[in-house]
């Protein structure tokens, strides 16, 4: 697509972890019955009055300052005007003209290129509830459970260029979330929702083309392949003479397409006005102090520590940070036994296959893990002092994973320590040498393939015990001749 190039902006909405919903009493929490987490408030009957959860605005305060954004002394609420079966009161209490956070950027690396998306604001809104299509017979249902559920909608400048930087941006503003605690990033559950304008413009131009906002992104894999159907769509378009429309469009990800869905509505369509139940929201400067002086330390802080702290690869260290439950689990593997870069092997490996083929990472939060740090940092102890081989080491974690047991103890029952005995091996490998006269021959005549040949034999008549380091020691004392 080199006469075209794409500009793409995503609209991140975030549930909150608090324990009730923003404006009332009623229990935030997801899976309940339908309808069961609501009251008067929720389903917008007359009457009723919203009171603001505090909690809600110190996670926005808390979100803003880790973005790097300014943290306004003074925001405003506001409806938001639309009548849709899922909005009971006929509007949605959210904010516009002052939110409580400006500016801000994520910082990314895709493709091997690192860069910063910029953020236009983040502000606080009430969630909607759920439309149930097609669950009885002609009829549509409506859940209001989520209805007053806490939302902070993140929305980036259009600054994205293609589907990798998309990405690689929701992933690392969904690693933020996590680390500060405020949001679960369940995409699956709705907890983690995002939307992405997407347009064309000639390249080299500045003006912007017009935008088609895509909906129903529940995975980052949907987020990517949809840019990608929809700047392959809307290239083809342009070229053909069409005219792209202002809309929005639905990802279908069984056939892998956008189709259309509304024409897209733009700001004065939703008559916003100030929020006549609220008063403006007043955000004292010790209290932002208070919070930023609480911060936990974040992905891309901690990534820089993992490297060098742990002289760790910069791949190790970003995969590793990339979860807060991954990376305090790797960290407390290393405090069990000091060798990182083992420690890092194990975790992004073994640990990982047992983790994604057993699905223990659903829900986000890695409950149960295959073995505790305690079992792994014994297992890698176990190894670099010599007491096991590495591949030895493979078929004792098979063991450990879902037992109490050490990997000392398993060892031990099993008989599985490396034999480490010079005279031992000595004799071993006197035993594999006798009769290959020809492949000693080959090996002295510059064949070096063939002590491979040699070390597996011993390898095999030691049940795969021999200390591995010893045996090539042994092996080139005795075929120098």
């Amino acid at each position: 697509m080199t006469d075209y190039e794409a500009v793409i902006g995503l609209e991140v909405h975030a549930e909150l972890l608090t324990q009730s919903k923003i404006f009332c009493g009623c229990s935030a929490r997801f899976g309940a019955a339908p309808n069961d987490n609501t009251c008067p408030l929720c389903l917008g009957l007359p009457g009723v009055l919203p009171v603001l959860n505090r909690q809600v605005v110190e996670f926005a305060i808390k979100t803003g300052l880790a973005t790097h954004c300014e943290i306004q002394s003074r925001s405003r609420w506001a409806r938001k005007n639309y009548f849709y079966p899922d909005l009971p009161k006929g509007y949605q209490i959210s904010q516009y003209e002052l939110p409580i956070c400006l500016g801000g950027r994520i910082d990314i690396s895709a493709d091997g290129e690192a860069r910063s998306i910029h953020l236009t604001r983040i502000h606080m809104e009430e969630d909607t509830g759920k439309n149930i299509h097609e669950a009885h017979g002609d009829s549509s249902l409506v859940d209001y459970n989520r209805c007053g559920v806490p939302l902070l909608e993140i929305v980036s400048e259009p600054e994205i260029r293609n589907a990798a930087e998309a990405g690689a941006y929701l992933r690392k503003l969904r690693a933020i979330l996590q680390y500060l605690e405020v949001c679960d990033g369940n995409m699956e559950e709705g907890s983690f929702r995002c939307d992405a304008n997407v347009s064309l413009r000639p390249r080299g131009a500045s003006e912007l083309g017009t935008k088609a906002e895509i909906k129903n992104l529940n995975s980052f894999r949907s987020v990517e392949r949809a840019i990608e159907y929809e700047i392959e769509r809307q290239a083809k378009a342009l070229r053909n003479g069409e005219k792209i429309v202002q809309e929005t469009r639905l990802w279908d990800a069984d056939r892998e397409v956008t189709r259309s869905m509304r024409s897209k509505e733009s700001a004065h369509d939703y008559r916003y006005f100030p929020e006549p139940d609220l008063l403006p929201l007043d955000v004292e400067s010790d209290w932002i102090e208070r919070v930023r002086a609480a911060l936990p330390e974040l992905p891309d802080a901690r990534a820089t520590r993992f490297a060098s702290a742990y002289a760790l690869p910069a791949y190790d260290a970003e995969v590793l940070t990339a979860r807060k439950d991954l990376a305090d689990y790797f960290e407390a593997t290393v405090a069990v036994h000091g060798n990182p870069k083992a420690a890092s092997n194990w975790v992004m490996g073994d640990v990982l296959r047992v983790v994604r083929e057993r699905k223990l990472d659903q829900p986000l939060v890695i409950e149960r893990w295959p073995l505790s740090p305690q079992q792994l940092g014994g297992l890698i102890a176990l190894i670099d002092n010599g007491t096991i081989s590495g591949k030895i080491a493979k078929g004792v974690f098979d063991e450990l994973v879902d037992t109490d047991a050490t990997a000392a103890e398993i060892v031990e029952q099993r008989g599985l320590g490396q034999v480490s005995d010079a005279t031992e091996l000595e004799s071993i490998v006197d035993g594999v040498l006798a009769g290959q006269d020809d492949k000693i021959a080959d090996y002295r005549a510059g064949k070096d393939k063939m002590l491979g040949f040699f070390v597996g034999q011993v390898m095999k008549a030691t049940q795969g015990k021999a200390n591995p380091q010893l045996v090539n020691e042994i092996l080139r004392k005795k075929l120098a001749g």
